[in-house]
Formats: structure tokens, C-alpha cells, sequence
């Protein structure tokens, strides 16, 4: 459908990206069986880390795709082709929105934030990218998300969001075995108090005797 969605962030945690798929599949009414990404580490940890094909994802973030019912794609590193149609919105989105707002608000003296790009995006979302006849569907970007829905997973329960479940966990330590009654009164009696060195000190007078003799 070409249908968009748009969110401004502040940070790149993981629970930060979880939060915005939660959003962006209730503005699209369901959630798609494969995500394309980029390389980015709150997705993929490793490439072809258990042979070709085989990555090590991000525990948290995979835990999240398995529980939305959707598969987790990766874009062929150094190949922009993968990607090219999300890479042709960030310019229209940038030249369209980002640009023209920013330029609006430094006028008047103000600086553009998450807040306001929210706010802004959201209605230009409506009015204008999802609004007009886009140039390869011959068709507004909404009207052809009505019927992409009916294909479309249904929108799962909110995720748990329990980043640090999600990893593996390090075995228990051991339980501590408690003492002997006789160890620890052994342990506790007093130690005579005589540094290391003077042992050495006593060893030397020994020999030194043993050659005068």
C-alpha cells in the first residue's frame, strides 16, 4: 500500500524501538509476517553468527518478534537497493516535512523537539503522505492500506516489555555450605602475631650461626 508511519525518538534503547513497532502496527490495524532492517544492533548482534543465514539477534528484540508473530529480515550489507524504497521516503520525508518545519520554527526563534515532531507528523501523515496519489500504486498510500488490513496478523497483547528476562540467564551460584562447628571454632582462635618477615629474620640468624660455628 506504501501506507507510512512516522515516529521521532530521543534515544536508541531497545525498548524505545519496541515501543514504536507497538504504535506503528496499531496505526496500520495489524501486524505484517516478515520486517525488513538494517544492521543495527537492538536487532542483530552478529551476522552469521552460527553459519550463513544464522544470525545472533538481540535475546530482548527477538523475544519481542516471536511474541507479535512476525519474522525478523535483514538487509544485504553495503546493498541500498534492499532498502530502497524506505530510503526514497526518508527524502521525501526530509524535504516534504523535516525541512519545511524546522525552517518554520527557527523564524519565529523556537527549535524543533520530539514533542513537536510528533505532532506535526502525525498530521502530516494524514493530510499529506498517506493522502496523495503515490507515484507507483496510482493510488493514495491510505486508501490502498484498507484493503492490505484484511492481510494483515491480528495485533497481539501488549509484550511483557522485560527486557533483562529476555537475556540469557548466568547459572546460580552455588549454596554455601556452612562450616564444622570445630572449623569454626578453630578459625576463630587467635593467630599468633608475628609478621612473615620476622620468620625470615630468624632463618637467617640460624645460618648465620651455623657459619660462625
Amino acid at each position: 500500500s506504501r501506507a507510512s508511519y512516522v515516529e521521532f525518538v530521543s534515544n536508541m534503547k531497545v525498548e524505545t524501538l519496541i515501543g514504536c513497532h507497538e504504535r506503528a502496527f496499531a496505526f496500520f490495524g495489524g501486524v505484517t509476517r516478515r520486517v525488513l532492517y538494517d544492521n543495527m544492533k537492538t536487532v542483530v548482534l552478529e551476522r552469521d553468527a552460527y553459519g550463513d543465514g544464522q544470525h545472533r539477534f538481540h535475546a530482548g528484540f527477538l523475544d519481542y518478534a516471536k511474541h507479535s508473530g512476525f519474522v525478523i529480515k535483514l538487509c544485504q550489507p553495503y546493498r541500498a537497493k534492499t532498502k530502497g524504497k524506505v530510503e526514497r521516503f526518508n527524502g521525501y520525508l526530509r524535504r516534504s516535512f523535516y525541512v519545511p518545519l524546522a525552517s518554520r520554527l527557527a523564524q519565529s526563534g523556537q527549535k524543533l523537539d520530539v514533542v513537536t515532531a510528533n505532532m506535526e507528523v502525525a498530521q502530516w501523515l494524514a493530510e499529506v503522505a498517506n493522502a496523495r496519489v503515490h507515484g507507483t500504486t496510482k493510488e493514495p498510500p491510505a486508501e490502498a492500506l484498507k484493503r492490505e488490513v484484511a492481510h494483515l496478523q491480528a495485533l497481539p497483547a501488549p509484550w511483557r516489555a522485560d527486557i533483562a528476562a529476555a537475556r540469557p540467564q548466568t547459572a546460580a551460584a552455588p549454596p554455601v555450605v556452612p562450616r564444622p562447628p570445630a572449623v569454626v571454632s578453630r578459625i576463630a582462635q587467635p593467630s599468633p602475631l608475628q609478621h612473615p618477615l620476622r620468620v625470615y629474620d630468624a632463618l637467617l640468624e640460624r645460618v648465620a650461626e651455623g657459619m660462625a660455628a
